[in-house]
């Protein structure tokens, strides 16, 4: 069966963990796609520009294979390894974890700087709120104008969303609705005259 459902955090969230002088701020996100994730980057290094490293890890998609790392300098497989796992354990998707580390004068040492990293995603992810959240299939439908009635009717009787309308000689919009719901859904739309849907994504 289809999984519906996935774990992420409700809203943005803070860590700290302090090691030897040195300071790791943690920063979680909860992220719906890839493109999201650059401008938090760019925030979190201009707002802490005077942080040495700043690393991170994200997970994006219920399948969770869309995932990076980071090291951002430091030793190969110290930082944004550990961020995943923690990502991992707290079985969420649909979250970046940047941590922001401000160099105590000490070295730490690979297992110091894992530990270091670890502790300070999972401090994020424990001041944050984990919500479970339905996936939603979105489609892109296309049909005429005559027949506008009959599908707002439609998707408002099984309590689908709707996006991006446009009216022109052939109507469009995009809605979404979760997997459990497609085949009615689907199903009547498809028994409307002249109307065509196209698959998009699934989040």
């Amino acid at each position: 069966m289809e999984p519906e459902n996935y774990k992420t955090i409700k809203s943005p969230a803070k860590g700290l963990y302090k090691e030897r002088g040195s300071r790791f701020l943690s920063f979680a996100f909860p992220v719906g796609n890839q493109e999201e994730i650059r401008p938090i980057l760019d925030r979190i290094r201009k707002e802490y520009h005077d942080a040495r490293h700043h690393c991170y890890a994200y997970m994006i998609g219920i399948e969770k294979l869309n995932r990076r790392v980071n090291d951002d300098g430091e030793p190969s497989g110290t930082a944004g390894r550990p961020i995943l796992g923690q990502i991992n354990s707290f079985g969420l998707t649909n979250i970046l974890i940047v941590v922001s580390r401000y160099f105590g004068g000490t070295l730490l040492g690979v297992s110091g700087l894992m530990n270091a990293y670890k502790t300070a995603a999972a401090d994020a992810i424990r001041n944050s709120e984990i919500v479970e959240r339905a996936l939603h299939e979105f489609y892109e439908i296309r049909y005429p104008y005559i027949s506008m009635n009959d599908i707002m009717k439609i998707l408002k009787e099984e309590e689908a969303g709707l996006s991006g309308q446009s009216f022109e000689l052939e109507c469009s919009m995009i809605i979404d609705f979760r997997i459990s719901a497609r085949e009615k859904i689907i199903g009547r739309l498809s028994r409307i005259e002249g109307l065509r849907h196209r698959y998009i994504e699934t989040r």
